[in-house]
């Protein structure tokens, strides 16, 4: 919607500036934007003296305008400046001056000014200097904004209110997100602390000197440990280990809650060996919160090259502790050393190496990328793994190898990875992919196209893309740094890149040609099972058939207690002994093979028990109990996670976007979860329909099996519109039904969220309901759209 005030900022500065040599003019919508700040900006140098002016408050702006001293109350030497100063301050929210009052500096002119630098953090009385003058026309929010917390907008505040003085240091913004201007204010600030005599927000050889000598621990207390810990709660959460230890809090003083959150960070980092993390602020972790290459020198065992590794420089690389290399399965120039030659992976392998494939072809411009692109990339890739005998499952990392803005990506990259999992999926999904890019990239890519590993150019540690963004939650290589020429005896130099290689990620290929399904593990646990139940039932009795015995098996562990037992029913203790006595277990996660994600097996059997015992309704609008055991389960605890982040996300709706089967997101209804309600669902109607629960599975998860189309087909028979999916929602959260308000009490009321049946008696509550119903239905529908 148009603001009148701001429309009239518009018009006014282009009435009266639009014949400035240099000039650009803003367009008059009545909306603010960089348009019209800009405009503003060039208007102030016109009054200034500067010609021709320009779209940037530089130095020069920033000089003039001091030399004017402070622009306070009843300040009246230039109407003009004032009357620009004003339509900033409308532009930002701000009650500047009474209507067409413009050029005269009010008390209200004054109120507002102060209540701007209260909101940016530095207070003071109501005069306007360069840097607040630079701050007030340009588009930095100072209250918090959508996905914004207060949390890091306390941070942003602190910052500028013992720096902003500084010459080196502007005021930067107060919206609580986490961005790369934020993260340079916080290395500015650093730099002072640590006496750099010029500093300038960059990760220099000055900064990595000084910090070295800096080691925060337990007990300390100070101002490096309130930048160390800003850091950190820039960083988080980190997605692994117990929830409360995944955030930091911003404190002054290094205590236990710091050291347990810096442990985790190191573990997710890969900062040393698994189980060594140390919890201090070493140099090390200073450097992997600051920067996405953190510190290039630490010990790493991954490495990419353009470079063919023949056996001298395989030898190489494994006598200098390396264990696996990236390299290209596709040159579109064959005069340029980088694609895989025939042999040379039985080289690398044949000398206890492993490698990962990359595929890339330019991608160094926004318009090499497009979803048949993408498509056409896919297939190129492919062929060429499956030439090569890469194993089915394999990750291939397809590479944005370029500082992608956001504006780009959305239009850009989005659909080029759409149009390789696309392309890879019609050729029955044998790769999967992967993202090499920056973190932003990675994080994109991941979550709106599902790639499996993230391969991030941590070593490009000032790409915009980088900086405000943390490690990608399934990263898998981390490229820190780049050496050239390296001397290999017996053949010719190499470039090298040295990747930080994550334990228990991409496992990479260490052998070739194995066609076996990534699943095979839990298809034969299966049917190793079922073989037992049809044993146990003709020689114990049970009335159970043999498929449900297998479910039950599967779940008994960690879904077995008594609130499954009120829902299902108990499982048969018989056949766990009977099936345990001849060696069987139970799985606990197997390997996707569509999207190369480890499912949970347990949470999958669970849900399709639930889905068996109770048939879903006729009318696809209504619930029951097979719901709660599956996503409708899942959806109520995702409630809660909401109502109890009301702060950051107003919206359900956007929560849902933000969070809901999110690859890569830290989340109560990830998307494994969904996943595993999805195919718990199928395999249930599958045996409903008469198939054995060993057949289910197997054509399930066998090569090019029916999980390809897992969404669309969950979609379709459970709900069959969105209409039905956003009521059937709907009616989770609020039926009234014994054993939904007993399942609402344990997934809501007890971890303190506001009953849904209260919310919606509340004041707009109706309205924010349907919003979080209308985000799961969004969710779902993307993600039918996607296969």
């Amino acid at each position: 919607m148009a603001d009148q005030q701001v429309l009239r900022a518009q018009q006014w500065v282009n009435s009266t500036y639009g014949s400035v040599s240099g000039y650009v003019r803003c367009p008059e919508n009545g909306n603010t934007g960089w348009g019209t700040m800009n405009s503003l900006v060039m208007a102030l140098q016109h009054e200034l003296g500067i010609s021709p002016v320009v779209a940037s408050f530089g130095p020069t702006t920033a000089t003039k305008f001091d030399a004017l001293g402070g622009i306070g109350f009843e300040w009246d030497k230039n109407r003009n400046i004032v009357a620009i100063l004003q339509y900033g301050l409308w532009c930002k929210g701000y009650w500047a001056v009474e209507p067409e009052s413009e050029g005269w500096f009010t008390g209200v002119t004054r109120d507002a000014v102060e209540k701007l630098r209260s909101n940016m953090g530095i207070g003071g009385e109501g005069v306007i200097d360069a840097k607040i003058a630079k701050a007030l026309l340009n588009m930095d929010a100072y209250v918090v904004v959508a996905g914004g917390t207060e949390k890091i907008r306390g941070i942003q505040q602190w910052l500028n209110r013992n720096y902003w003085t500084k010459s080196a240091f502007n005021v930067g913004p107060c919206d609580g997100i986490y961005s790369r201007d934020v993260q340079k204010s916080l290395l500015t600030a650093l730099q002072y602390e640590l006496g750099i005599s010029a500093p300038n927000g960059n990760f220099g050889p000055g900064t990595q000197a000084a910090l070295r000598n800096v080691t925060l621990k337990e007990g300390d207390s100070g101002t490096l440990v309130s930048l160390f810990t800003a850091a950190c709660v820039f960083n988080e959460p980190v997605p692994i280990g117990a929830p409360e230890a995944r955030r930091a809090t911003f404190t002054s003083t290094f205590d236990a809650k710091t050291t347990a959150y810096v442990k985790l960070f190191q573990q997710f980092s890969y900062l040393s060996e698994p189980g060594r993390e140390s919890g201090k602020g070493d140099y090390t972790t200073w450097a992997q919160l600051l920067v996405s290459m953190g510190d290039p020198d630490r010990k790493v065992t991954a490495s990419d090259t353009r470079f063919v590794i023949d056996a001298p420089r395989a030898k190489w690389l494994y006598d200098n502790d390396y264990r696996i290399v990236g390299r290209y399965l596709y040159n579109p120039d064959p005069n340029y050393e980088k694609e895989i030659l025939p042999g040379e992976l039985e080289t690398i392998l044949g000398n206890k190496l492993g490698v990962f494939p990359i595929f890339q072809i330019h991608g160094r411009d926004a318009t090499d990328y497009s979803y048949p692109k993408g498509y056409q990339h896919a297939l190129m890739a492919h062929e060429k793994a499956d030439g090569f005998g890469f194993n089915r499952g394999t990750v291939i990392y397809f590479a944005v190898d370029y500082d992608a803005t956001q504006e780009e990506i959305d239009e850009y990259i989005i659909p080029y990875y759409q149009g390789v999992a696309s392309g890879l999926a019609s050729k029955g999904k044998k790769y999967v992919h992967g993202v090499y890019g920056s973190r932003n990239v990675c994080i994109n890519a991941t979550n709106r196209t599902y790639a499996r590993y993230s391969f991030v150019s941590g070593m490009s540690w000032g790409f915009s893309g980088n900086l405000g963004f943390p490690l990608p939650a399934n990263w898998s290589f981390n490229q820190i740094k780049e050496t050239s020429r390296i001397p290999i005896a017996g053949s010719s130099p190499i470039d090298l890149d040295s990747d930080a290689w994550r334990p228990n990620s991409d496992p990479g290929t260490f052998s070739l040609n194995r066609d076996a399904s990534p699943a095979s593990d839990f298809i034969s646990r299966i049917s190793s099972l079922y073989d037992a139940a049809v044993d146990y039932k003709a020689s114990h009795g049970s009335d159970r058939d043999a498929s449900k015995l297998v479910m039950e098996f599967m779940r008994h562990k960690s879904y077995g207690g008594i609130q499954w037992q009120s829902l299902i029913g108990d499982y048969d203790h018989g056949f766990v002994s009977y099936a345990s006595q001849k060696g069987l277990s139970v799985l606990d996660e197997f390997t996707d093979p569509v999207s190369g994600y480890r499912i949970g097996a347990e949470h999958l059997m669970a849900t399709a028990d639930g889905h068996y015992v109770v048939a879903q309704p006729e009318n696809k609008k209504s619930v029951n109990v097979g719901d709660i055991t599956g996503w409708g389960g899942d959806f109520m605890t995702f409630y809660t996670d909401w109502r109890n982040s009301e702060e950051q996300y107003a919206s359900g709706k956007a929560f849902c976007n933000a969070k809901l089967a999110k690859p890569g997101v830290s989340s109560s209804f990830g998307f494994t979860d969904l996943i595993e309600d999805a195919d718990g669902y199928l395999i249930a109607r599958a045996v409903r329909g008469g198939q054995d629960i060993a057949t289910a599975v197997r054509q399930r998860y066998s090569n090019n099996g029916s999980a390809l189309k897992r969404f669309t087909d969950y979609f379709q028979n459970r709900w069959g519109s969105a209409e039905n999916c956003k009521q059937a929602a709907w009616n989770v959260l609020t039926k009234e039904e014994p054993f939904f308000d007993l399942a609402r009490g344990y997934f809501i009321t007890l971890e303190g969220a506001l009953y849904p049946g209260v919310l919606i008696n509340t004041p707009g509550g109706s309205d924010k309901l349907d919003s979080f119903t209308q985000g799961f239905t969004d969710a779902i529908l993307a993600r039918v759209g996607a296969e």
